[in-house]
């Protein structure tokens, strides 16, 4: 069965505003139970999730932000943008709404970048992070592919590349990315543009794919995070995604000890909205089998 989408006007009125190091973030909460963090990807937002937001909420206390620099989110110029800055964001957040519970994690993209900090902090006993989901992401630097534009944003002329960034550009991106029978709709596309222009964000494309560059800086502690195995990991992952797909998750079954990934034939970039019940149903039954009680062991 379908899910419902919750239309950008409608999910843009739920939004809620506080104030990270004087910027204004905007955050949305919904549902009750343990808390489960969504964490998005770049260039787009936290309405990424909008098709697993209501069936996440009837079972969990759901959080998610635009972070600084993204969607509806403050978009300063002089500003040096970092993962690790966008790690500080979501525990404060997390302060913000008095979570004191361990978190739980769901990431896609970028996202996935700032979730392996906060794994990283919860080896450093900065956080406690009960469990942790990554959609398609750049987990490995080595087997991150990045596409044209992103290319051209690392560049020299990153600035002006990312000044002159339009739907079309947008547009042709995605439909290298996505899978090629679950495409993004003309109102898709103009919707996550909208959220992509709004405050000026093409201006500052070119300062926030810094964190390709900083994922390499980050590889080792990060990896390592993964590999400790005190926190449940599960990776579901678009195959086709020419980013991030396929070969990323051989890649992870290389390097994380009884690695838990799930491939979706077919779907690309963005599982979360090119098939969200299916990411639904591998994220609920990767949850069910934690709260299972551990199996006893007979004695004689």
């Amino acid at each position: 069965m379908p899910l419902t989408e919750i239309p950008l006007s409608v999910w843009r009125k739920r939004s809620r505003t506080f104030v990270f190091r004087g910027q204004p973030i905007r955050y949305w909460t919904c549902g009750q139970g343990e808390p489960l963090l969504l964490i998005h990807g770049f260039p787009t937002a936290s309405w990424d999730w909008h098709y697993l937001w209501q069936p996440l909420a009837q079972r969990y206390r759901v959080i998610a932000c635009d972070m600084l620099g993204f969607g509806d989110s403050a978009k300063p110029l002089n500003h040096t943008y970092s993962l690790l800055e966008q790690a500080d964001l979501q525990q404060a957040l997390l302060a913000h709404l008095n979570v004191e519970q361990p978190v739980h994690v769901l990431a896609h993209d970028y996202g996935d970048s700032v979730a392996q900090e906060l794994l990283a902090r919860h080896g450093e006993s900065l956080i406690e992070v009960a469990s942790c989901v990554f959609l398609n992401g750049g987990l490995f630097p080595e087997t991150h592919r990045p596409v044209l534009m992103q290319k051209l944003l690392l560049s020299p002329l990153g600035w002006m590349i990312g000044r002159a960034f339009s739907r079309e550009g947008l547009a042709k991106s995605f439909r290298q990315i996505f899978g090629p029978q679950t495409r993004p709709s003309e109102s898709e596309l103009d919707d996550f543009w909208s959220l992509i222009e709004c405050n000026r964000g093409p201006r500052i494309m070119h300062k926030l794919i810094g964190y390709i560059p900083e994922r390499r800086v980050q590889r080792d502690r990060w990896v390592a995070a993964m590999q400790r195995g005190d926190v449940a990991l599960r990776v579901i992952d678009g195959e086709v995604d020419p980013i991030s797909g396929g070969h990323m998750v051989e890649r992870y079954r290389q390097l994380i000890p009884d690695a838990d990934a799930v491939l979706l034939p077919g779907i690309g970039h963005y599982p979360q909205t090119e098939a969200p019940a299916l990411v639904l149903k591998h994220y609920l039954a990767f949850r069910d089998h934690l709260a299972l009680p551990p199996l006893k062991a007979a004695c004689s």
